[in-house]
Formats: structure tokens, C-alpha cells, sequence
């Protein structure tokens, strides 16, 4: 008894272990394999050190823990009434970035914002507010999703204009966020009809903004045409190829070494093909599945529906863009540019990754966003994430007219033993009497 009480009041539970443990596990595997996949072309590259890449991994890496490690005390209390100024802000930013002359242009795609050697990408910042904002506006009105899509059309608007934003310059960034929410979403149960709207709808502005802008053609990466827009794609495929089921062994890539293009950010995956085979991308994909396993464990031990939202839409995040990396490394899906959570190397995506991990960690450890009201059972219940539909109140008056029912019989027990015993006290009156 004494043992449980300190682990209750630490907010340390499995779930909070796993998470920690797969994030940690997979920073540790991203550096190791950013520094395999960079080595080479920084050495023969401008900067000339072959340990460039490791170095800047290893400082925003430092800096992202610290992030964690702040917001998972008290970061869902300290960031929920901020979610408007943080989505606010996010919005400024992706606007400046779109201004001539302020953002940076990369690979076709102006998605950057520049501060010496610091680059900032707004997107990142955009998907983790809509997240937020979106968990908030579901958790304040628990029947928002109760009347269809009518009702949401405020929350979508937001939504599709910050969406609309990001794919200006970042079309991948964007894909991961509309996936996101959808989680989020069916999460907080909505109707599977009205996904499949938004979803088509979404669908539409996509092959509209591929179909606009010349370089998202190019991105989807073509097998036809393996000197120019499948010249990526055709060259994981080779990386992967070579390593078979172990792998050709760490740090032998020759992939790496001016072929595969982006090799240390969006197609690292291929080179730990290469590096580590088949049996390297399945712990890969194995450590999240455990992060996927924990975040949504989180998700339904949460104390109130907001936190239940938020660790529901963060975990999504993770295993969305995870998934979407991958699909594009194996040829299964566009080719965005989307980094690999906590693995590839991108200062703007890591703090954002850890600062999500952080916020998980603290809904785990018991963090609430401190309402007033705890939530209903018919408002704290939530379909997919909890297991099943919210159930009425009438489910949670059950045990109380069973314990109701226990408590009159054993009143009549009582009422029984009472009597047997006076019985018994008059008949041995009697027989002294008699005697």
C-alpha cells in the first residue's frame, strides 16, 4: 500500500516509462544514424567537418529535453490558456515566411525563417497549435460534434485556413496536420460520414495545389523518370534493396555518399535500410508502436477530456508523420519532404516533437488544465479513445442502487441475527425459571 501511493503521487505510471523510453530510444538511434548518413558529404561538403550534422543534432537535442522536461511539470496548465496567442502567433509567422526576401527558399519550397545559422520553420509551430487549439475548442463544447458538420464549421474554418497556410510552402506539413485532426476528431467521436466529406473536400485542394506549383509535381517522385523527378525515389528504393534482411552494417552506405539525395533528413529511412536492413526499419517501426501504444494509454487514463484530446491528437502527430515518412521512402506515397519523428535531422521539427512528448508526459504524470468542474460521465467519456461510445448516466447509477440494495439486506441481517439472538436470551430465561 505504502509502495503505490508515492508512484500515484510521482504521476510516474508505466505508460509515462514507455513513452519516455521510446522517445528516448529513438533520439539516440536518430543520432547515431544522422551522423552515419552525413559523415561523408559534410566531410567532402562546405563545412569540411564530417561530424557537422551531429553537432547541431546533438545541441537542439539538448535543447528539445529541456523543453520536455519543462513542460512535462506543468506544461498543459501553463499552455492551455495560451493556446489563442500560440495559434496567433503561429499564423503571423506562417504569413512573414510567404514575404519576398524574408523567408528562405529550400529545395523550391519557401518554408523557412532565418536567424543566422538558425532556421525556423513556422509550419511546425502551426500543426502544434491547431492540435491545441482543436483539443480546446472540443474539450470547452463536449456536443459540438453531436450535430454534424454545421456546428464545426467555425473549428474547420481555423483549421482549413491554417492548413491552407502551411501548404502554401509545405504541402507535406500540411498533409500530417489534416490527417492529425481527422484522428483527433474521430477520436472525440465524430461520424465516420462526415470525415469522409472533409476528407474528399481536402483531398481536392490538394491535387489543386499539386497541380498549381511545378516542384509538388516534381515531389511526388516519379519511377518513370529516374533522371530527374524519380531520381530520388528510385535511389531508396536501391538503399533498401541493398541491405536486405541485416543490412550491409553501420556507417557502410554507399547510397549516402552523393547519391541519394536528403539522405540525413527526409530519406534517412532508406539509408537505415541499407545500413541496418529489414530488421533496422522493424525496431524502428516497433519503437513507435510502443510510443503509439503509450501516447494512447495516456490518452484514456487522462483525469478530464481535455487532456484525454490532447494526448489523443499528440500521439496521432508522431505516428501520422512517422507513417507518412515511411510510405514515402518505400514508394507507397508522395514524397513531401516530412521528416521522421525524433530521428532525421531538423532543428525546427525536434523541439516540436519533444516539446509534444512533453506535454504528453505531463497528462500522464496526472497534469489537468485545472477546470473547475470535473466533466460528466456522459462528457468524459470519449468513443475510440475511452473504448467504446460515452455512455448515460444511467450506466454509473447501476452500482449505486446495487450497493443501495446490499445495504438494505444487510440491514436485514442485521434485523434477523437481532432477533434470533433475543430468542435465544427469552428461551434460557425460561428454562432457569422452570429449574
Amino acid at each position: 500500500m505504502s509502495t503505490k501511493k508515492p508512484s500515484r503521487a510521482s504521476g510516474v505510471s508505466i505508460e509515462h516509462s514507455l513513452l519516455l523510453t521510446a522517445t528516448l530510444c529513438l533520439l539516440a538511434f536518430g543520432v547515431v544514424m544522422v551522423f552515419s548518413a552525413s559523415s561523408t558529404t559534410s566531410l567532402l561538403g562546405e563545412s569540411g567537418d564530417s561530424a557537422f550534422y551531429l553537432k547541431r543534432t546533438l545541441i537542439f537535442g539538448a535543447i528539445g529535453l529541456v523543453v520536455m522536461h519543462l513542460l512535462a511539470r506543468r506544461g498543459v496548465k501553463a499552455l492551455r490558456p495560451m493556446t489563442p496567442l500560440i495559434l496567433i502567433g503561429a499564423f503571423f509567422l506562417c504569413v512573414v515566411v510567404m514575404v519576398p526576401g524574408v523567408g528562405v527558399e529550400v529545395n523550391g519550397s519557401r518554408a523557412w525563417l532565418a536567424a543566422g545559422p538558425l532556421q525556423i520553420q513556422p509550419s511546425e509551430v502551426m500543426k502544434i497549435a491547431l492540435i491545441l487549439f482543436c483539443a480546446q475548442m472540443l474539450a470547452n463544447r463536449p456536443k459540438l460534434l453531436a450535430g454534424g458538420i454545421g456546428p464545426m464549421v467555425p473549428v474547420l474554418a481555423v483549421v482549413g485556413l491554417g492548413v491552407l497556410v502551411v501548404g502554401v510552402g509545405d504541402l507535406g506539413t500540411a498533409l500530417v496536420t489534416c490527417l492529425a485532426v481527422a484522428a483527433l476528431l474521430i477520436g472525440a467521436g465524430a461520424r465516420l460520414r462526415d470525415i469522409g466529406l472533409l476528407a474528399a473536400v481536402a483531398a481536392g485542394v490538394v491535387l489543386l495545389a499539386v497541380l498549381i506549383e511545378p516542384y509538388r509535381v516534381e515531389e511526388r517522385g516519379d519511377p518513370r523518370d529516374p533522371g530527374g523527378a524519380g531520381f530520388q525515389l528510385i535511389q531508396a528504393k536501391i538503399a533498401l534493396g541493398s541491405g536486405g534482411l541485416f543490412g550491409v552494417g553501420l556507417g557502410e552506405s554507399l547510397q549516402k555518399a552523393f547519391y541519394l539525395p536528403e539522405a540525413h533528413t527526409d530519406m534517412i529511412a532508406a539509408v537505415v535500410g541499407e545500413e541496418l536492413g529489414m530488421v533496422g526499419i522493424g525496431a524502428l517501426v516497433g519503437l513507435y508502436g510502443l510510443f503509439g501504444y503509450a501516447g494512447f494509454r495516456i490518452a484514456q487514463s487522462a483525469r478530464d477530456r481535455y487532456g484525454k484530446l490532447l494526448a489523443a491528437g499528440l500521439t496521432s502527430l508522431v505516428l501520422v508523420q512517422a507513417l507518412v515518412n515511411l510510405l514515402a521512402v518505400f514508394g507507397l506515397a508522395p514524397l513531401t519532404g516530412v521528416p521522421l519523428p525524433f530521428v532525421s535531422y531538423g532543428n525546427a521539427s525536434m523541439l516540436v516533437m519533444l516539446a509534444a512528448v512533453g506535454l504528453l508526459l505531463n497528462i500522464a504524470r496526472g497534469g489537468s488544465a485545472g477546470s473547475a468542474a470535473k466533466p460528466s460521465s456522459a462528457d468524459g467519456r470519449l468513443r475510440v479513445v475511452d473504448g467504446g461510445r460515452a455512455r448515460g448516466s444511467g450506466a454509473r447509477r447501476a452500482p449505486a442502487r446495487s450497493s443501495a440494495a446490499s445495504g438494505r439486506s444487510a440491514k436485514g441481517r442485521d434485523r434477523g441475527r437481532g432477533n434470533r439472538g433475543a430468542r435465544r436470551a427469552g428461551a434460557g430465561r425460561r428454562r432457569r425459571a422452570q429449574g
